[in-house]
């Protein structure tokens, strides 16, 4: 009899084990697992952020209508004009993978509160509006064909819900205590939050396997902002990966302190000064990057990042341990801006000849420093090392600690061999050291190419 209840103790909990949510396995995920994991996001290293919606008819900012203070009903007139008959998601997926992005991430409904996916849960959608679909479904569908991973983003934020309660960053945010009381009499946050739940039970249910999903975001510091609590930012992230549990998670649901509450950090418009760490440990990151000074589509905003910018931009991030995640705002017609994809072009044409200096690549080993105007990046696994001259050396590039460590030296983007070179004996080259600097002779003549990249292949035994 005591062996029996054994055996039916062991079976019940043999069975609860197997029953238990995934998000509860996702919190005693290990290091190792974690890695095997996010191993295809740090492989790609390049994405393509996509912010789009009903803000790309005014065509001022994704932020227009808190920037021009408009009422949901002043807004209103964008929803009923909202028709883009250009629309054509296999058009965007082929340029971004010409451009050599290897995954995707678009805004299924951003801090408007207006949904490019028809959720059962608003009348706010796109299914509603001149279009009359599922831009959403669309969009995943041509993305996966041509092999990308797919992400979706999702608002926190909802300036259009009637119970979302109106805080510093709302169209009709108050100057006063006293305002925001008025202002938010009759509204309960948490109808709203059942709402987020609701929807994002749809986004991650309806479309299939998702890669990425980017919660966007918290400001619980100072006062009317909003944090883990207002969201039940707990109760989102169990959602989150009992529905998806391979998804990789941003870092902006405030639940920085919680095991498995983010699995990348997202430093937004600047470039980090070193490998971003937390609590003395180097973490996974990706910044996200604008071609210009909006998100959405903004006709008449002229501060574009010309080709060596951006291509920089995306050296300097790998070169740092980190992901690209670039944007484009669709016009209201569903096109890329011309100037977007002009710069796709010229991403695509230097990533033809130039992507393993990218792909799976990152920070190079300790004991190896870049030459004078020029980034590093590195490949673990085939021991490959790669120089991006950002300005074309006069003939000679010394590197300096690189002696006996390098057996063969080549331009990436034609394969043609770098001669080695002496180390010149006399006043002018006095800090050239035979044994411990390498003389690459490059041509007179810079490649044509933006950025040329030489390809190190490493001794074996580095």
């Amino acid at each position: 009899m005591k062996l029996k209840k054994i055996n039916l103790l062991f079976a019940f909990t043999l069975v609860i084990s197997m029953t238990l949510p995934a998000q509860e396995k996702s919190f005693t995920e290990t290091g190792a697992q974690k890695k095997e994991r996010m191993a295809w996001w740090t492989n790609d290293r390049f994405g393509m952020f996509i912010h789009w919606g009903i803000y790309a008819l005014p065509a001022r900012h994704e932020w227009v209508k808190r920037h021009e203070r408009m009422t949901n009903e002043q807004y209103q007139k964008y929803f009923e004009l909202f028709n883009p008959d250009l629309y054509n998601p296999a058009g965007w997926a082929k340029k971004a993978k010409e451009a050599g992005m290897k995954y995707a991430v678009i805004t299924t409904k951003h801090h408007d509160g207006f949904c490019l996916f028809d959720s059962k849960y608003t009348d706010y959608k796109a299914t509603n509006t001149p279009i009359g679909k599922d831009l959403i479904k669309e969009w995943v569908e041509a993305f996966r064909a041509e092999g990308m991973k797919v992400g979706f983003y999702y608002s926190l934020l909802d300036w259009h819900h009637p119970h979302y309660i109106i805080d510093r960053n709302h169209p009709q945010s108050a100057s006063s205590n006293e305002e925001y009381e008025a202002l938010n009499k009759g509204r309960d946050m948490g109808i709203y939050r059942q709402y987020v739940k609701n929807q994002l039970r749809e986004i991650l249910t309806n479309y299939g396997k998702i890669d990425i999903l980017w919660l966007d975001y918290s400001f619980p510091s100072g006062k009317h902002g909003k944090g883990r609590d207002d969201w039940d930012s707990e109760g989102l992230l169990k959602i989150v990966r009992e529905l998806q549990p391979g998804i990789i998670l941003n870092d902006r649901l405030d639940l920085l302190d919680v095991n498995g509450g983010w699995d990348f950090t997202t430093p937004e418009q600047y470039k980090v000064s070193k490998w971003p760490e937390r609590n003395g440990v180097k973490v996974p990151w990706e910044t996200c990057q604008t071609f210009s000074g909006s998100w959405g589509y903004y006709r008449d905003e002229a501060t574009w990042k010309d080709i060596r910018q951006l291509l920089t931009l995306l050296i300097e991030t790998v070169s740092k341990g980190g992901n690209l995640l670039l944007n484009v705002g669709p016009t209201a017609r569903g096109m890329f801006d011309s100037r977007a994809t002009e710069r796709l072009e010229s991403i695509g044409e230097w990533m033809k000849y130039n992507s393993r200096a990218i792909y799976n690549c990152t920070e190079v080993p300790e004991g190896f420093t870049s030459p004078e105007n020029s980034l590093m990046t590195y490949n673990p696994e085939t021991n490959r090392l790669y120089i991006h001259l950002l300005e074309y050396p006069l003939q000679y590039c010394t590197l300096k600690g690189f002696a006996g460590k390098v057996k063969y030296a080549q331009f990436l983007h034609d394969g043609s061999e770098i001669k080695f070179g002496e180390p010149r004996h006399n006043v002018t080259y006095q800090e050239q050291k035979a044994d411990e600097d390498l003389i690459l002779i490059l041509p007179v003549v810079k490649p044509n190419v933006e950025i040329p990249v030489v390809e190190l292949i490493l001794q074996e035994s580095l």
